[in-house]
């Protein structure tokens, strides 16, 4: 393989850039903000530059975004040769990938869909888990790419598969650390150690990712360097809320969680990391930020 072609330097697609070049590869990289690409080791290049590797990993904010590099003006489909092989890590609707699968393929060219879970940590490490979607054949060729970035690779059906995965489990992400946020707000006030109650959360039945991976930083009062922000995860949620329309399932949960992150964006929490959303909930306070539990 001569090269990797990658657009988006962000929090997910910069780390994945910085494990293809530490594993050998030549990474061609697009990107918004020009100094991204070389600050991770990256050959700095434009869309058509892109275009000519043999494999290109999108990892983009949304499916409009892709839409935009893959057949806007300028786009891969517009650059790429038959063979070219896109994989999209993006955490977008699996209604678009199925229709940018079709088109692709109308060009020879395949387009997989590879959601991808573990958080910004796990893309560090090349140790995400990555969803993916599409022909057997277009991911048999680039298998041996995504197991430079993973951990584990689960090939979960045809176009759209992959990022239906990614959406049902972005919305138990996001269901549970607003859930368990609420529950641990209402305890503290109760008069509960914060670190106390999220011990015995975590040994009990109402442990979950959130609680174990989220919650020790949150009540420390640490910060998740790279973690999705508040506004992606309410976009994540809209992701799963198109899906389950489509599919005719019901969404009152995700509908009051989505609510959530809403209120929290319109607090100024946006652009912050998810996590924020606890602080948000709590009108600002720090109540779960190691501080002594609140007294009646």
């Amino acid at each position: 393989m001569d090269s990797v072609g990658l657009v988006g330097c962000g929090n997910i697609g910069g780390r994945v850039a910085g494990v293809l070049v530490r594993a050998g590869l030549d990474v061609r990289a697009c990107d918004a903000d020009p100094a991204r690409a070389p600050a991770v080791g990256a050959v700095p290049a434009t869309l058509e530059g892109v275009a000519q590797s043999t494999v290109v990993l999108l990892s983009l904010p949304s499916s409009r975004e892709v839409e935009a590099v893959v057949e806007g003006p300028g786009g891969l489909l517009e650059h790429g040769q038959p063979g070219l092989c896109i994989v999209d890590l993006t955490t977008a609707d699996p209604a678009s990938t199925r229709r940018l699968h079709a088109r692709c393929a109308a060009q020879g060219i395949a387009f997989i869909d590879a959601g991808v879970t573990g958080g910004a940590a796990a893309a560090e490490a090349g140790a995400l888990v990555v969803l993916v979607g599409g022909d057997d054949a277009a991911i048999a060729a680039v298998r041996p790419v995504l197991e430079v970035i993973a951990s584990k690779i689960l090939v979960m059906g045809p176009s759209g598969a992959g990022h239906a995965t990614k959406a049902v489990n972005n919305v138990l992400n996001a269901v549970t650390l607003a859930a368990t946020g609420e529950a641990m707000l209402a305890g503290v006030a109760a008069g509960l150690d914060p670190a106390r109650l999220l011990e015995a959360i975590n040994a009990g039945s109402g442990a979950s990712w959130a609680s174990a991976n989220r919650f020790p930083k949150i009540v420390a009062g640490e910060d998740m360097p790279g973690g999705l922000s508040v506004e992606l995860m309410a976009k994540d949620v809209d992701v799963f809320l198109r899906l389950a329309e489509e599919a005719g399932t019901p969404t009152a949960i995700a509908e009051a969680c989505v609510a959530t992150y809403r209120a929290a964006i319109e607090a100024g929490y946006g652009d912050e990391v998810a996590n924020a959303v606890v602080e948000a909930m709590g009108g600002g306070s720090a109540l779960l930020r190691g501080l002594t539990p609140k007294q009646s």
